[in-house]
């Protein structure tokens, strides 16, 4: 029986099966009513906020700090800290240190997960993960600690300290707060914490396994693929900020302090690709920021990290490709390196799977909504609302316009599709892409494109 399940399983599956297993575990476990903080929570909301929480991505319908009881809160922590490693992370991890070996294909599913390249010292490398991990996630429970103490008792401000760090580092924006941080919009503790948690969740684990490792002297360079990631987050950053602040100047931002406006402009560059935290209301924004939003949402995080999205080196990637093309070069040429022609291929077919789940789910939205018999003008605003939410879902970063909780059932059960592709669905494509067997080669023949 076990030789033909590891048949029929092979290492995407696996890695697919193991979140969904631990969703609906979840969802059970805040169905039940020892979670449930005031009233009877829906199986539905339960499956939705266990999937949020597992897929990292921040949706809620519920109200996290009111609705669920202690116990409740406790168990979305710790299913937003496994979803954020991954089950397949601390299996290797725990068989490691029992000294037992590593299975085949939890090697393919960990560097798959986590590496750019294979290599011997994966167990080193896993043991490093979650050391990174839980002393990153130390630091920031201690810094918000301090700056809690200030508004609550040391048990509870310990507590929500512990919450948001983790939720933070994890990029999945659970908070406790009704209102998410907006009360600490202007507190620079707060927001530097929340954001560097954020960016160091978000940048991939190999890619702070390197910096560490050059610093220390153990490795001479940085690989091509940490130097996109760390260009392109900085540039990604930067430029969200500006635009932010120049989209909201004379609005959201129009009676704000100079410092606040600094700190909500970046902060919410910095949450737009990865994590659900808000420190303003998302639907008050100008067009032209949900806009903005919408496509830094859609770039997301960097492989190998707690993110989502097409990731930061499929987008860097691409404009290189383009580039490349108007000077007339075939190749991808980045710090002196070719791009190998198959990883350009595979981006090409994570970007464009990508958009077509996320027009999917938007169709999807836009037919269960509602609208009743109203003119078509009068129901416009769905079709904004029902795409940010979407690609937030596709994303795994969590912002809304405030839409999710007045969702059916059914809009409820295809966003939850959305945030289980977001977290599996385009790794999963570049490791099948890669894995698997070419076929038949003919005779070429010329297409007309463009």
């Amino acid at each position: 029986m076990k030789r033909i399940l590891s048949r029929l399983l092979s290492p995407q599956k696996i890695f697919i099966l193991s979140f969904a297993v631990i969703i609906l575990v979840g969802a059970i476990l805040l169905w039940s009513p020892f979670s449930a903080g005031r009233g009877h929570i829906a199986f539905v909301d339960a499956l939705f906020m266990s999937a949020s929480a597992v897929c990292v991505t921040g949706l809620v319908v519920l109200d996290t700090g009111k609705d669920f009881s202690f116990t409740g809160q406790m168990i979305t922590l710790f299913l937003f800290q496994i979803g954020g490693l991954g089950i397949i992370t601390f299996s290797v991890v725990l068989f490691g240190l029992m000294g037992r070996g590593i299975s085949f294909k939890g090697r393919e599913i960990v560097q798959s997960t986590f590496l750019h390249t294979p290599r011997r010292d994966l167990l080193v490398i896993m043991k490093s993960v979650l050391l990174l991990t839980f002393s990153i996630e130390a630091a920031g429970t201690l810094l918000l600690f301090i700056r809690f103490l200030q508004d609550f008792s040391p048990g509870k401000a310990f507590y929500l300290a512990v919450y948001h760090a983790v939720s933070a580092f994890n990029n999945c924006g659970y908070s406790l707060f009704s209102d998410s941080l907006t009360a600490y919009r202007g507190d620079v503790m707060v927001n530097l914490t929340v954001m560097g948690l954020v960016v160091l969740g978000g940048i991939g684990f190999i890619v702070l396994y390197e910096i560490i490792s050059r610093f220390r002297g153990f490795q001479k360079k940085l690989s091509i693929h940490t130097k996109i990631v760390l260009l392109t987050t900085s540039i990604l950053i930067l430029g969200g900020a500006v635009f932010f602040y120049l989209f909201e100047m004379n609005h959201l931002l129009r009676d704000v302090p100079v410092r606040t406006q600094m700190l909500i402009s970046f902060f919410h560059s910095v949450i737009s690709r990865t994590c659900g935290f808000n420190t303003v209301d998302i639907g008050q924004l100008t067009n032209a920021t949900i806009l903005v939003m919408i496509i830094l949402m859609f770039i997301g995080a960097s492989p190998g990290s707690t993110g989502g999205g097409i990731k930061t080196t499929s987008f860097a990637l691409l404009l290189l490709m383009i580039w490349n093309r108007l000077k007339g070069q075939e190749e991808v040429n980045v710090f002196n390196r070719t791009v190998p022609g198959e990883v350009l291929t595979r981006t090409i077919a994570i970007i464009f799977a990508s958009a077509f789940s996320v027009f999917l789910i938007t169709s999807i939205l836009l037919m269960l909504g509602g609208g009743g018999n109203l003119p078509p003008v009068n129901t416009r605003h769905f079709f904004v609302e029902y795409l940010f939410e979407t690609v937030s879902a596709f994303g795994t970063v969590g912002l809304s316009m405030g839409i999710t909780a007045n969702m059916n059932d059914m809009q409820k059960l295809a966003i939850i599709l959305m945030m289980f592709a977001g977290r599996v669905g385009p790794l999963t494509l570049a490791f099948s892409w890669y894995a698997s067997k070419r076929g038949l080669t003919y005779a070429e023949e010329s297409v007309m494109v463009g």
